[in-house]
């Protein structure tokens, strides 16, 4: 795992009292508190994931196609979808394929479907160092071990409601 300075105090409460005093108390200082916080544990996770999977030749964005594939009905899915499904921008689903493809973790075939169109192919190496790398993940508690499973699903719950409130899919 990353080092990490651990410091005296909070720095998020800290920056909290500081915008309150400087911006008064409708400045949305709660807001702000929360959406730093979320930041910042979003880089911790994103450091813990990568450094996880990053012990199996992987980065946490390339896990997480590699996933994708496993989840999808025969180990494929058009580069379309790749990039629809994992919220990217397609030339980043195209670079994220392009080096699993060198790994050997997938292959890139036409698609039989679209003539213009290229399929993302898990092979049974890139299925194996998946495995391996969920199972380190799991083991780990997703980096999110401090929370109980009540902690878990109400924390899904309010993440799920700026989701939905930003347009992040249909219900």
């Amino acid at each position: 795992m990353p080092t990490r300075v651990s410091l005296p105090f909070d720095p998020i409460r800290r920056a909290a009292e500081l915008w309150r005093a400087r911006w008064g108390g409708r400045s949305q200082v709660a807001a702000m508190a929360s959406a730093t916080s979320v930041m910042r544990v979003q880089q911790l996770l994103i450091g813990d994931f990568d450094a996880i999977v990053g012990r199996h030749g992987l980065t946490f964005a390339r896990y997480e196609a590699l996933v994708l594939l496993v989840f999808s009905r025969h180990g494929q899915l058009p580069m379309s979808k790749v990039g629809e499904r994992l919220m990217v921008h397609p030339t980043s689903a195209t670079n994220i394929v392009q080096r699993l493809a060198a790994q050997g973790f997938v292959e890139r075939r036409p698609n039989p479907e679209d003539g213009r169109g290229t399929l993302a192919v898990i092979t049974d190496t890139g299925r194996e160092v998946m495995e391996a790398a969920t199972t380190d993940l799991v083991a780990a508690g997703f980096g999110l071990g401090a929370l109980t499973p009540a902690e878990h699903e109400e924390l899904f719950r309010l993440l799920r409601k700026v989701r939905v409130a930003a347009g992040d899919f249909h219900e």
